[in-house]
């Protein structure tokens, strides 16, 4: 061996041990050999799951399995119409039948097996029975919900995306996991007091950069359950954070930062996280201080007036009279005190103030 053969082995030694001694939950995870990792994959990656395996780290596989809405039942329309339909349906039935095949396959092999749908614009419980029909997940089987962008023309909105997991537990007894970038789970985040259930579902958090430190926490996220680092964008022929032997640089390549076992162990991952109390609480908002206002009194022509009006209410004005008097000061007028009482009918209507309430 050349000298600088011998000093590129040690280079790439030296780096390996480097990266694996710092790799941390939100730094490079998957340079420390003791995490597992997780590939995701659809019907037009080329795989064998026979080489796949030979890689001790690689615990399952999380396969595409319904895309948006189903095809249309039946073939209507123009020729190119009908003959554009029943390409479709031929395309769907060999997706489905590979999809099953490959599932079979893998689970024959060891590796933990799972089924994404794709959510696209449209009725999320249509494409929520669209999913169980097509990947009939089994009870060890993990589920997840792919919710690409924000865009609603385009993708499930995130109120239908509840609905599809709310939907996905009443049939499964079980919750999907959720696929967000930064962008839709920071979104989510935001909203979890009007998203209950789509703010707790376990997060499949992609985000192709060597460290995600001050992405967490989030909402009700603390962390991620598994972080995609690795796709077809940043993997290129000289340079990947990740090869898989059996893959093609189109794989998808995830971490958790769990070992192999402890994934097995808590595999489907079912469950919803548990909720956080919010950072900020509302402050309470003092009572204002009542405002500072002059003594009124009301002047003796107002009284003088009231006597004239209501003069028949001989009574009543002289209990007016009296609590002008007591309560106010009032001095009365030479006129105002002929509606006085006498003594003894002050007595009889003893609270004749209690007419103001």
């Amino acid at each position: 061996m050349s000298i600088l053969a011998k000093f590129s082995a040690l280079a790439v030694v030296f780096v390996a041990n480097v990266s694996g001694a710092s790799a941390s939950e939100f730094f490079r995870p998957w340079g420390s050999p003791e995490l597992a990792l997780i590939l995701d994959g659809y019907e037009h990656n080329v795989i064998d799951f026979h080489e796949i395996v030979e890689d001790k780290r690689v615990t399952a596989f999380i396969h595409k399995g319904s895309d948006g809405m189903p095809p249309k039942y039946r073939c209507r329309g123009t020729d190119n119409e009908r003959a554009l339909c029943r390409q479709t349906w031929q395309r769907y039935a060999i997706s489905k039948e590979l999809y099953r095949t490959r599932r079979t396959l893998a689970k024959k092999l060891g590796l933990k097996w799972g089924a994404y749908h794709l959510a696209r614009a449209g009725n999320p419980l249509a494409q929520a029975r669209h999913f169980l029909d097509f990947a009939d997940p089994q009870d060890d089987e993990l589920i997840a919900l792919d919710i690409e962008g924000l865009n609603s023309e385009k993708w499930m909105s995130l109120d239908d995306a509840e609905k599809f997991a709310t939907y996905i537990r009443a049939r499964t007894g079980r919750y999907p996991i959720l696929y967000a970038n930064e962008v839709v789970s920071r979104r989510i985040a935001e909203r979890r007091t009007t998203l209950p259930i789509l703010s707790r579902l376990p997060l499949w958090y992609a985000r192709y950069k060597p460290t995600i430190r001050g992405a967490f926490p989030k909402g009700n996220w603390e962390s991620y359950a598994f972080w995609q680092f690795a796709y077809q964008g940043n993997c290129s022929a000289r340079r990947c954070p990740y090869r898989v032997p059996g893959t093609n640089r189109d794989i998808d390549v995830n971490v958790a930062n769990l070992s192999p076992d402890a994934l097995r162990s808590s595999w489907p991952l079912g469950h919803l996280v548990e909720e956080q109390l919010p950072l900020t609480f509302p402050l309470p908002i003092a009572r204002p201080e009542p405002p500072n206002l002059p003594d009124f009194a009301p002047p003796a022509s107002m009284i003088a007036d009231a006597e004239t009006t209501l003069s028949p209410h001989r009574h009543r004005i002289a209990g007016y009279l009296q609590y002008a008097h007591a309560r106010l000061g009032i001095t009365l007028t030479a006129s105002a005190q002929q509606y006085q009482l006498p003594v003894n009918a002050r007595e009889t209507n003893a609270s004749p103030v209690n007419d103001l309430y």
